[in-house]
């Protein structure tokens, strides 16, 4: 369709320029219109049809056809072909790689069609090179303009398709992060509520017979656990499943829900101390989530390899949060820095927010340090 197009218009150029060439060489000049003056016109303008594959060589034709019209004494006037030519020279791309040589090519036709204007008028021709200089000069530069345009456009479109693909990598890319934070909150989830309900259970056969009211205790702690864990890991399951399509899952709990974490492992039998140090502030969702999944998995791993008690601390300092959970640890326990999936997604969550998390064990305590920025940045 756009090759049809494109042929009608080439068409549509060369008759016009055709019949406005026949129209000059009937009405002004001083020799009748004869076959040969109809045959150079055609060879002036008709040559317009091969402009898109070679524009230069339909300049040189039709300059050389225009020039031997006036070298026959035909009517001297404006050459429609030749400058619709040298148009089409000017707005084609290719002509920017071989400028030297178009320019030399350009020139050689002026001077040739001006020689021989001046020849069939007898003098210098003036006049003519005043017309050829204001016609073939406006004629380059419009062409120049077109090309410019188009270049401009090309461009654009370029951008614009740059643009739309590097926007289609960061959706990617916030896809696999958002699918990342989705795995770390399940495995935290998950790992924190089958600690529980393994300490709880263990508590409520111990004391089935001894305490009946805190084994049923015990059990409806398993209860209330399991049926959260289960609603939180059908969220996330459902993200998954969506592909990444739905708007986001319902965003974990922060250190707001500090104190009911803690009241959970005390019911387990974990002695905890809280202590937070600074005036509170507002903290970003990512950084109140981070600190809240850090103390979870800490307090997990306490009621998991430690000896009945943790110490936590919260302080607002100036720049960060910071976190400590020490807990006490068997003489047989090694320094778990190396750290299984919990500690490396304690560090991955401090590490996207521009923080830091250590651990260590010595002299008997395994230790958990955090720093999350508050802007998110070290």
């Amino acid at each position: 369709m756009r090759a049809r197009r494109n042929v009608a218009i080439d068409v549509a150029l060369a008759v016009a320029a055709f019949a406005a060439t026949l129209a000059l060489l009937g009405h002004g000049s001083t020799r009748d219109l004869d076959g040969v003056g109809v045959v150079l016109a055609a060879c002036a303008t008709w040559p317009l049809l091969a402009r898109r594959r070679s524009p230069l060589g339909v300049l040189i034709v039709t300059t050389v056809a225009s020039a031997t019209l006036n070298g026959f004494d035909y009517a001297l006037g404006p050459p429609f072909g030749p400058t619709l030519a040298l148009f089409f020279v000017a707005a084609d791309e290719r002509t920017r790689a071989r400028i030297v040589r178009t320019a030399v090519v350009v020139v050689a036709l002026l001077v040739l069609h001006l020689g021989v204007t001046g020849i069939a008028e007898g003098g210098f021709p003036l006049t003519p090179l005043l017309f050829a200089i204001l016609v073939w000069g406006s004629a380059w530069v419009f062409g120049d303009q077109v090309r410019q345009r188009r270049q401009r456009i090309a461009q654009l479109e370029e951008r614009a398709l740059r643009a739309e693909r590097e926007s289609a990598r960061e959706r990617r890319l916030a896809v696999a992060e958002e699918r990342n934070r989705i795995a770390r909150d399940l495995h935290d989830s998950a790992g924190h509520a089958i600690n529980v309900i393994l300490v709880q259970a263990g508590a409520a056969r111990l004391l089935q017979e001894r305490d009946p009211r805190a084994s049923r205790e015990a059990l409806e702690t398993i209860e209330e656990v399991a049926r959260e864990t289960i609603g939180e890991i059908d969220r996330l399951v459902h993200v998954l499943r969506d592909d990444g399509s739905s708007d986001s899952v319902e965003p974990p709990a922060g250190l707001a829900a500090l104190e009911t974490l803690v009241d959970r492992h005390r019911a387990a039998g974990l002695a905890i101390d809280v202590d937070v140090r600074g005036p509170r502030r507002q903290l970003t969702p990512s950084v109140d989530q981070a600190a809240f999944r850090i103390v979870q998995e800490a307090l997990t791993n306490a009621a998991r390899h430690g000896r009945g008690g943790a110490e936590i601390v919260v302080a607002f300092a100036a720049n960060a949060l910071e976190i400590h959970v020490a807990n006490a640890v068997g003489p047989d326990a090694v320094d778990r820095n190396g750290g299984g999936l919990g500690l490396v997604g304690m560090r991955e969550r401090a590490a996207l927010l521009g923080g830091s998390v250590d651990t260590a064990a010595n002299d008997g305590i395994f230790r958990v340090e955090a720093r999350l920025p508050y802007g998110g940045e070290t």
